[in-house]
């Protein structure tokens, strides 16, 4: 007995050494980003750049564009992304809303101290009709988050479900595709995206704005068969690039769909263009890179 009591301490030692590790605790954010994700109700995702990102797909919602069927990570991915968990906190997002669900969204926000930077489309030819509302806000982040939690209750939004277990391989040359682009994109629930930087620092009221709060050029490619894909996002400009850009993509097949602001005190000042095309992959990434390579943006 005294000898197996000697031993024991050894045997916990080699059992914890080749335990499989909690991917549930593995995965937690920082102590204090809980004050924010309880008060939205969801689990952020810590960002390279420092930021706690959330992700809200609209799931409740099926879409078509030009009678594509399109997934949400496409285009229908609601979102908002906090700088830090403290009293100066700065929070921007893009909440994805059908027509009927403006205005009471809208309502929530202000009284939340949320504050409308932009209401628009993003696509065109899409059934039913898909409304974008750009929001920001400073102060204290769990308090923001709430206000938030409470816009997003008079939508139908889902409440946050876990990944799939068996994530479907992307039907795209994705090797074929990062060397047209000259850039790794990366697979987002079957959506292979890009995120491109601005080169240059971004402000918003003094603060440096991440560029994972919307201030990057996003390029979305939903596989359609065949090495086709639907592709669409937007370009983060500033005045100078908006109609060398337009020309790039229409020279490349490229639909200019939008063209508008997403923020109300940046600097410099920056217009986003959003776009659509359907046609062979690697041929679109091509006409992207062209309209890249006329922006400043990080190489």
């Amino acid at each position: 007995m005294k000898t197996l009591q000697a031993r024991l301490p050894f045997v916990l030692f080699v059992l914890a050494a080749f335990a499989p590790a909690n991917p549930k605790c593995s995965a937690q954010n920082p102590p204090e980003w809980k004050p924010v994700e309880s008060a939205l109700g969801r689990t952020g995702k810590l960002q390279p750049d420092g930021t706690l990102k959330f992700g809200m797909p609209r799931q409740d919602l099926k879409v078509t564009v030009a009678g594509t069927p399109i997934k949400p990570g496409l285009a229908l991915g609601s979102w908002c992304a906090f700088s830090s968990s403290g009293d100066n906190s700065m929070v921007m997002g893009d909440l994805v809303l059908i027509e009927d669900e403006v205005a009471p969204v809208m309502a929530k926000l202000q009284a939340g101290d949320i504050e409308i930077t932009a209401l628009h489309n993003h696509v065109l030819h899409e059934s039913p009709r898909v409304m974008y509302m750009h929001i920001a806000a400073h102060g204290n982040a769990a308090k923001l988050a709430q206000a938030i939690h409470e816009a997003l209750a008079e939508t139908g939004t889902p409440t946050e479900t876990p990944a799939a277990a068996n994530p479907t391989k992307i039907n795209l040359d994705t090797d074929k595709i990062d060397q047209a682009l000259g850039r790794k994109g990366k697979d987002n629930g079957g959506i292979y995206q890009f995120a491109v930087a601005r080169a240059e620092t971004i402000r918003d009221h003094g603060m440096e704005i991440p560029a994972s709060m919307g201030v990057a050029t996003a390029l979305n490619f939903e596989p359609n068969g065949n090495g086709k894909a639907a592709i669409t996002g937007d370009f983060v400009l500033i005045g100078s690039e908006v109609n060398p850009v337009i020309s790039a993509l229409r020279e490349n097949g490229i639909q200019v769909t939008a063209l508008h602001s997403h923020m109300l005190s940046e600097d410099p000042r920056l217009f986003f263009m959003h776009f659509w095309a359907n046609d062979d992959a690697v041929k679109l990434a091509q006409g992207l890179k062209a309209a890249l390579d006329r922006t400043n943006s990080k190489k």
